[in-house]
């Protein structure tokens, strides 16, 4: 939402506060139905209904489901980031970084493993599908991916992992294992296959250690 009410994508109109309210309600409300049920198992009736509004306050903020879709990407990729922004960016030894998968298992173990990465999951029902979702998930998974490429290289310059480590490479694998993680959870309903993958991507990054 810009300065002065205006929401990103209705053609610079202005909403009151009240309007910004309902917004958001549909918008919180559409993003927990898609994270449990799925992107394309939801109807905007679901939403509507779970939201406590009407059809014409629905349509008025969202013309149809895909325009609700993106939002809820752009909401729930704020989300994740700005989540993996706090976590990550004190991490200054390889103690920090179990603390960071530390949070994430636990999190994911709070729920049985179920449902998984609210990216991961979108990624999965709608790249193939919407070129326009693709290119939203692709840009915040890629910026996830720089966050962690970006604290590996933060211990490469100061010291903990020797000069020859590759955060590049390291980075994406520890994502891969991250996001494969969130998958074997998801059917196992169990936390267990994530904290291993990750386990094994961070011991990985630990031969990288300087002695």
């Amino acid at each position: 939402m810009t300065e002065g009410g205006t929401v990103p994508g209705t053609s610079g109109t202005r909403r009151t506060p009240r309007g910004l309210e309902t917004r958001s309600r549909i918008l919180d409300s559409a993003a927990k139905l898609f994270y449990v049920r799925g992107v394309n198992a939801t109807t905007l009736d679901d939403v509507r209904v779970a939201s406590g509004t009407s059809k014409s306050q629905l349509y008025n903020h969202f013309e149809d489901k895909l325009a609700l879709v993106h939002a809820v990407i752009d909401l729930q990729s704020e989300f994740v980031l700005a989540r993996e922004e706090q976590h990550l960016r004190g991490v200054k030894t390889l103690t920090g970084l179990r603390r960071w998968r530390d949070a994430l298992v636990q999190a994911n173990s709070l729920q049985d493993g179920s449902y998984g990465c609210a990216l991961g999951a979108m990624s999965i029902e709608l790249s193939d599908n919407d070129e326009q979702s693709r290119q939203a998930l692709n840009a915040s998974i890629e910026a996830w991916r720089r966050m962690l490429i970006e604290t590996l290289t933060r211990l490469r310059v100061l010291g903990v992992l020797a000069e020859h480590a590759d955060p590049q490479r390291l980075g994406t694998g520890l994502l891969a294992a991250l996001q494969g993680g969130y998958v074997l959870a998801q059917n196992a309903h169990s936390s267990e296959p994530m904290a291993v993958a990750l386990d094994m991507a961070l011991d990985h990054i630990a031969s990288f250690a300087r002695r």
